[in-house]
């Protein structure tokens, strides 16, 4: 890495990795450290931007050895942190990563490599293999180009990124962390005509952070949001989407089972509660896994999805278009 940094000098490197950072107090130094360490056969620079942090996230990046830029900025979210790590950077492409990610030691090399060929690269992203797993626990998994460009291993072109005008935040959530700038970007590159690749080989590990069962399915809630990102991305029913109008195969299955029991109640019949068979698979399949809890995963599997099926039929008449 060069010890050395000019900030303002434009495209003096040939990557900067640009890491937005809120409250990440018990994941940045890994981060960073992991850094460190990467297999990469060219100089490249380190910007973090904190968000806002009102733990002692600036004092424990300082403390490592990364040679890491520390940007801050009250809080505005990571679109705008990254847009300001962007604005100071000096590399020709932009590597991107979350602060409580872990990059693999080839993660920059192949990335920057795939770069080669494409506009905008995804990494692979899977979650900690040293933290044990729990039924709750809330991570991050990315094994194909699902359309959704998620930051946790993100690639492109600098000319790429500030012709389509670099992170936007279109989409005000209020429930939870600000969502949407990441495939807003994605798409927008994919209409200007860039190239768009996937790279297994570019790997980071993303932590894997203990939650409750009241918190794993209050999260079911945002996905009221999914509806407004689909208005916006409509490409996303062909590349996301189950069979284009169902957020994922379970929520179909869930969808199923709700008319089912509707229809036995109307028609006072036992015939319409068959198709709840497909859900009934799809809780059985989520829940056995974790052996003696099976159960309890079982009640709060259907609880999230209760929530989940009231959330997006809020969201698609918000947003004036379908998912389910």
């Amino acid at each position: 890495m060069a010890p050395d940094r000019t900030v303002g000098t434009l495209c003096a490197l040939p990557v900067s990795v640009i890491i937005p950072a809120y409250n990440a107090e018990a994941t940045i130094a890994a981060a960073l450290d992991a850094l460190t360490r990467q297999d990469f056969d060219d100089d490249y620079e380190v910007i973090v931007i904190d968000d806002g942090s009102t733990d002692r996230t600036v004092e424990t990046a300082e403390r490592t050895r990364s040679g890491a830029t520390i940007l801050r900025q009250p809080r505005a979210g990571p679109a705008a942190a990254r847009n300001l790590g962007v604005e100071h950077a000096r590399g020709r492409m932009l590597a991107f990563t979350d602060a409580d990610c872990i990059p693999s030691p080839r993660w920059l090399q192949e990335g920057v490599a795939a770069l080669d060929e494409a506009d905008l690269v995804q990494g692979a992203v899977r979650p900690d293999p040293r933290t044990p797993r729990t039924p709750f626990d809330r991570t991050v998994s990315v094994t194909a180009d699902r359309g959704l460009y998620e930051c946790a291993s993100l690639f492109v072109r600098r000319d790429v990124f500030e012709r389509v005008g670099g992170f936007e935040n279109w989409l005000a959530a209020r429930l939870g962390k600000q969502l949407g700038e990441d495939v807003w970007l994605g798409w927008r590159a994919h209409r200007a005509g860039a190239t768009v690749a996937f790279c297994p080989e570019a790997l980071v590990h993303h932590a894997v952070l203990p939650r409750g069962p009241t918190d794993y399915v209050a999260e079911r809630a945002r996905r009221v949001y999914f509806p407004l990102i689909a208005a916006k991305v409509p490409e996303l029913r062909e590349a996301l989407f189950y069979r284009r109008y169902f957020l994922t195969a379970d929520s179909a299955a869930f969808d199923l089972a709700v008319a089912g029991a509707l229809a036995a109640a109307i028609s006072r019949s036992r015939l319409p509660v068959l198709a709840a068979a497909p859900y009934a698979w799809s809780l059985t399949r989520r829940s056995t896994r974790w052996r003696k809890r099976a159960p309890i995963v079982a009640v709060v599997e259907l609880l999230a999805d209760g929530l989940g099926f009231g959330a997006l039929a809020l969201g698609s008449f918000r947003g004036r278009t379908l998912v389910l």
